[in-house]
């Protein structure tokens, strides 16, 4: 053979549809997608847009409500050996049309619900608008344009090197870039979570949140991998989630910490029967030890806690691991490598803080059309091994575990003290009164900046309350200015509260 044989996720898709078309793939609402029925569909995609001429590496972008044509869709266009570029429909127009121009993208797939965001905003000239669900002037018949397609593979085949995805990151310290991964790293993300987790082809995941984000590929890649049922949320809701997993025994789940939040607050939390879940699996940001507590306790001791960044590394702590030190976020995935960096860029000693990097097969090819972005984000070794910069502060305990303790963008310099948010937000958040808590450090005359939370509060609460009770035992150097109530915080796909949106509150006023 000339070249050493690969199998992508989608070949691996083909494979399960042939032999067992029958067995359900996906279900969303009232509806059923059989292997068979998502090969067709991914098959007729492929077709349409090889005849476009969107074939090897070309971006084909996607702003689509979770639903089974999204589902098809995605991975059609992955079948036909283009890039996939998923868009959130949260974007304002002139963020939309800033991505798409990014990427390079000049087919746009289209649902109902974000047909007004795509129509208000600028898009790049020449780009094709292909709405799936509705009819209008000025757009192509996307529905009908895959029923016309032949729903036979193609038979593209692609190399682990080729673009899978270009995700676009959650901007929660800066301006979104666009991660572009490859076929190879998107195979290794689907074993190697399909192991840490103990997936199997039984196994029914259930997907809670936006099939664009890059979180929510635990809950797909994985099954896609193994030949598992997926059920895929329309719309979030706690009591449907609960539900969905009484319903139809789920196995796995994915939930950020904001959901576990207000799962557990709500009334239907205990009502359901979750004895099926054999894991649950949260990320996006670390749990508060108070809101892992009651996951455990009230929902399923089978908790999963996940630290990673997009570009590509990842530490999962699985309920049987039993950390010394409280507080760690696990050890690194299989297949990754993990070392902790002080500000000289060498490397710390255990115990010591100092910013997370990673490295690994499922890390990302680069960021797109940003190679000035690709040297800044690499640490290299004594070897000359790269591994990407996180961004985060942490340290490597006795055992091995990785603990977070902020992020170096967040990090409050007050009087000269280094203050970690994620410590005045772990003592805030166990008042009663609190349901949710963030920590941004704003501008101060004498100290530079001193710590103000944020607090999403239960019916009750005061705010001069939870400060001097929180002041009563943080140290001095951390004590907060000020508790704010909040009916909610700017968050990203995965719940990542959007720090510089709310420090620019203080930060910008004159």
């Amino acid at each position: 053979m000339s070249e050493a044989p690969f199998s992508s996720l989608t070949m691996i898709a083909s494979t399960h549809a042939r032999f067992a078309p029958e067995r359900t793939m996906a279900i969303c609402g009232e509806r059923t997608l059989s292997w068979g029925a998502f090969e067709r569909g991914t098959s007729r995609v492929a077709n349409a847009l090889l005849a476009m001429g969107a074939g090897h590496n070309v971006p084909v972008a996607l702003v689509m409500g979770n639903s089974l044509e999204m589902l098809q869709i995605m991975f059609g266009i992955v079948k036909a050996g283009a890039c996939m570029v998923p868009v959130s429909g949260l974007l304002a127009p002139a963020q939309l049309a800033g991505m798409l121009a990014d990427s390079g993208a000049r087919i746009l797939f289209v649902s109902d619900g974000n047909r007004a965001l795509v129509e208000a905003a600028e898009l790049p000239d020449g780009i094709r608008r292909m709405a799936i669900g509705f009819s209008a002037e000025g757009w192509i018949d996307g529905a009908a344009m895959l029923a016309e397609a032949d729903d036979r593979d193609p038979g593209v085949r692609c190399r682990p090197e080729d673009r899978f995805n270009i995700i676009y990151s959650s901007g929660t310290t800066g301006l979104p870039k666009g991660i572009v991964q490859s076929h190879g790293a998107r195979t290794h993300f689907a074993w190697s979570n399909a192991l840490e987790l103990g997936m199997t082809r039984s196994s029914v995941t259930l997907a809670t949140t936006a099939l664009y984000s890059n979180g929510t590929m635990f809950m797909v890649l994985p099954p896609l991998l193994l030949g598992a049922t997926m059920v895929i949320m329309e719309q979030f809701s706690p009591a449907s989630a609960l539900a969905l997993i009484e319903k139809h025994r789920v196995t796995h789940a994915f939930m950020v910490p904001t959901q576990c939040i207000v799962t557990l607050d709500d009334p239907a939390c205990g009502q359901h029967d979750l004895s099926s879940l054999e894991a649950l699996l949260s990320a996006g940001s670390p749990l508060r030890a108070d809101t892992r507590a009651a996951v455990q306790d009230r929902m399923t001791p089978r908790l999963y806690e996940l630290y990673g960044f997009s570009e590509g590394f990842a530490t999962m702590l699985g309920p049987d691991d039993a950390p010394a030190l409280p507080g760690a976020v696990g050890r690194p995935v299989i297949g990754f490598d993990m070392k902790i960096v002080g500000d000289d860029d060498r490397e710390c000693a255990r115990g010591v803080i100092g910013e997370i990097v990673g490295s690994g097969t499922g890390a990302m090819a680069g960021y797109h059309n940003r190679p000035d972005l690709d040297e800044a984000i690499v640490w290299r070794d004594e070897q000359g091994r790269a591994y990407l910069r996180s961004g985060d502060l942490g340290f490597v305990d006795d055992e091995g575990f990785l603990h977070i303790v902020d992020r170096k963008k967040d990090m409050i310099i007050s009087g000269g003290f280094n203050i970690f948010p994620a410590d005045i937000e772990s003592v805030v958040g166990g008042h009663p009164d609190v349901q949710d808590v963030t920590v941004i450090g704003i501008p101060h005359a004498k100290w530079g900046e001193t710590p103000l939370a944020l607090v999403i509060p239960r019916a009750g609460a005061e705010a001069a309350a939870i400060l001097a009770w929180a002041n009563e035992r943080l140290a001095k150097t951390q004590r907060l200015a000020d508790v704010v109530f909040r009916e909610s915080f700017p968050r990203n796909a995965l719940g990542k509260v959007l720090k510089r949106e709310l420090r620019a509150e203080w930060t910008d006023r004159p």
